[in-house]
């Protein structure tokens, strides 16, 4: 069984990771960091420490009615995307430790368009 870096829990709920294939299970937020457990095999984890986050990424869709889906890019690891049944409240859980200056939202799909139109025409 996997230990967990938590002394406080403020929230657990049920979520799914996107690594490679879905995995689903929980998340839980506490006081020393973000973790992710699966449901069915115990030795697939994540553990990551408040320290570690440098950004909480979230796709917003529809003016902020949906939030499909929200990424944490970590310092040295890299990012772990992550979607949940009730994503505002963790983000608002994750807010608690993570200044919200470092919380931003994801490119939409015209942006990104945008971005490779600019970027193909631009002059060298």
């Amino acid at each position: 069984m996997v230990q967990s870096i938590n002394t406080k829990v403020d929230l657990v709920i049920d979520a799914t990771s996107h690594m490679g294939i879905s995995d689903y299970g929980k998340i839980m937020i506490g006081d020393k960091g973000f973790e992710f457990f699966n449901d069915r095999d115990v030795r697939k984890f994540v553990q990551i420490p408040w320290e570690e986050v440098d950004y909480v990424i979230a796709s917003i869709m529809f003016k902020g009615k949906w939030i499909p889906r929200y990424a944490i890019q970590t310092k040295r690891n890299g990012t772990y995307t992550f979607s949940s049944k009730d994503p505002k409240r963790v983000l608002r859980a994750i807010r608690e430790y993570v200044d919200p200056s470092h919380m931003v939202q994801s490119l939409s799909f015209t942006d990104v368009i945008k971005r490779g139109f600019k970027s193909k025409f631009k002059k060298s």
